[in-house]
């Protein structure tokens, strides 16, 4: 699978399965995307403010798709770090 299909049929579960078409695919971003041989991995996200993010992963030998749902409970600043 190309990364383009791989990464279309990520924003179409999504926007289906999670956000019930609310949030249209064109609303779903990619944080991150690798592929290594014939596997897919990406991070995905939206500007909604519901703090959700997405891990889709493709297996390639078993032509399988698995997505894992995640929220964000919270976010540290640390500074001073110089020298470190």
């Amino acid at each position: 699978m190309t990364e383009k299909k791989f990464v279309q049929l990520c924003k179409k579960y999504i926007s289906a399965k999670f956000y019930d078409d609310k949030i249209k695919e064109d609303e779903i971003y990619v944080v991150w995307l690798c592929r290594i041989l014939q596997n897919n991995k990406a991070l995905l996200s939206t500007n909604n403010p519901d703090g959700m993010y997405f891990e889709c992963t493709y297996n390639g030998d078993k032509k399988e798709m698995y997505i894992d749902a995640y929220k964000r409970e919270w976010n540290d600043c640390i500074t001073g770090l110089k020298g470190i």
